[in-house]
């Protein structure tokens, strides 16, 4: 969604490196661009003014005209007032004293109220709680059957007296339904409310009523991030007619122009709390400002890497795997049933393409990442489940005649079997050879990287033989000298000098002197 204004803004910051001083026409020229690629975004003209008029007012200051690195120092103050207009500091969900925690979902129709309850249930569950989701959108055909399909997915209970479709009354059912999580020891109630396609006095009165029946802990406003402007006015609507207290976005993965998301924050004074950036019901996580500023100026995310990461990964199973490449067998207890395992906790962890692009820089090879072609694990895996146990163990064993059977029962060309087996061993190698902190293969030793000067073997000259003069009388006297000294040599001392029976030897005239 923001990939234009990352594209915009880093074109701009490019054309700043390189200066060692920053004039005014310098700067206005970079906040011109800037307010180029936040109007293009759709973020709304009164966000645009108060954001461009910070980043002028501090790039003129101190902070730039005295740093070592000016252009650094204008991305820092970028950086700083996106997070400002994103909502500052991320806001956590506020939890009632006494349960259950109220929590009710407002928003206009199709902005996907119904997943989003599901998906914040599971969010919930995953973080120790016990939640409840309430059908109280009786208006739009299906709408109770959606949500108990959504929280029978998410493996949350749900509270559905009446059938819906126009049938049954909202207040109602959200006012037993507290009694109903009571009863059932249920921390967290979720308040599924009805839509309508614009706002309008019926929509507002239904919503205003459920929230005095329920005296909810925490209101979420969900905003369809792909609407544009509007989503800006309805944000407003909703906080004057009903009221709320965070802003929920929904379907952030999408392509759209992304700008109105920055604008909610700033116009309406409530923080963004939570976001929705996929179809899946684990694509949801709470919203942190800073991350979110981060990730569009590419400088990646990799807090939320290494949150999704430690979600997915078992550190028991991290450490056997580590175990094993780090053994003194040079990683071969490392086995391609070992290999699957880790594919497949990367698999869960989401798209590569969604992982690649939480890494700094990626989105200068943004093309090539949404080119990935996803399947390619599935076929990596169907390749090594075509193996018996013993080639897994032992990968060596594979010959021509079972790479030809396991491609047949992979469904894939030998040269894509043979292809698997060579890459895995040099995986492997070069895994091994990090996790003994032996550094990166081919690479000189760096400090803290492993592969010091200490860890490499001194490599001993080997002395060159003594050059033979290419003239032949010079040569043949040098032959002769040579054989004079080897005899010398077989009759004296060690060093070539006369035994010390030979009474006549005396010392040449320069070493005298010495004596």
């Amino acid at each position: 969604m923001f990939d234009t204004l990352s594209d915009r803004l880093s074109a701009t910051f490019k054309n700043l490196r390189g200066k060692g001083r920053l004039s005014e026409a310098d700067i206005d020229a970079t906040a011109r661009e800037i307010r180029i690629a936040l109007l293009e975004a759709d973020v709304a003209l009164p966000v645009v003014r108060a954001f461009i008029a910070n980043v002028k007012e501090r790039a003129r200051g101190v902070e730039v005209s005295q740093a070592l690195n000016p252009a650094q120092q204008v991305v820092k103050i970028v950086n700083e007032e996106l997070v400002s207009i994103l909502g500052g500091e991320t806001r956590r969900l506020r939890f009632a004293k006494t349960a259950p925690t109220v929590i009710m979902l407002a928003g206009l129709q199709g902005a996907g109220k119904t997943t989003l309850a599901g998906k914040l249930g599971l969010w919930l569950k995953g973080q120790g709680h016990s939640p409840l989701l309430v059908a109280c959108d009786l208006q739009r055909p299906n709408a109770v059957n959606q949500l108990s399909v959504v929280a029978e997915r998410a493996g949350v209970a749900v509270y559905a007296p009446e059938p819906g479709n126009g049938v049954g009354d909202p207040v109602q059912v959200a006012k037993d339904s507290i009694e109903f999580a009571r009863a059932k020891v249920h921390d967290i109630v979720i308040v599924d409310t009805a839509g309508r396609l614009g706002i309008d006095q019926e929509l507002m009165r239904q919503a205003a009523d459920i929230r005095d029946a329920v005296s909810p802990d925490e209101i979420l406003f969900v905003v369809d991030a792909m609407i544009g402007q509007d989503a800006v006015n309805t944000a407003e609507a909703f906080r004057d007619g009903v009221g709320f207290d965070g802003v929920v976005l929904s379907k952030l993965d999408g392509d759209a122009r992304g700008g109105a998301a920055l604008s909610i924050a700033h116009v309406t004074g409530k923080q963004v709390m939570f976001a929705s950036n996929g179809e899946k019901l684990e694509d949801f996580d709470a919203f942190h400002p800073d991350r979110m500023a981060s990730r569009i100026l590419d400088m990646g995310d990799l807090l939320t890497l290494i949150e999704q990461a430690e979600k997915t990964f078992s550190q028991e199973e991290a450490a056997k795997m580590a175990s094993k490449l780090s053994s003194s067998k040079g990683g071969k207890d490392f086995t391609l049933d070992d290999f699957l395992a880790q594919m497949e906790q990367v698999r869960k962890m989401g798209s590569i393409s969604k992982l690649l692009g939480m890494l700094p820089g990626m989105g200068q090879i943004k093309d090539q990442i949404n080119n990935i072609d996803e399947r390619d694990i599935d076929r990596t895996a169907a390749i090594i489940k075509s193996m018996t146990p013993k080639e897994r163990a032992e990968p060596t064993l594979i010959n021509g005649s079972r790479r030809a059977r396991i491609a047949k029962g992979s469904g894939v060309e030998v040269s894509a079997v043979k292809s698997l087996v060579e890459r895995f061993f040099e995986a492997r190698k070069m895994m091994s050879k990090m996790a003994q902190g032996g550094g990166m293969p081919g690479m000189p030793g760096m400090p803290g990287m492993g592969g010091g000067p200490g860890r490499q073997k001194k490599q001993v000259k080997q002395a060159k033989g003594k050059r033979k003069s290419g003239n032949p009388m010079k040569r043949k006297a040098e032959e002769a000298a040579a054989a004079e000294r080897r005899e010398q040599a077989a009759q004296g001392g060690a060093f070539g000098l006369p035994a010390q029976e030979d009474k006549s030897f005396e010392l040449p005239d320069e070493f005298k002197k010495f004596m």
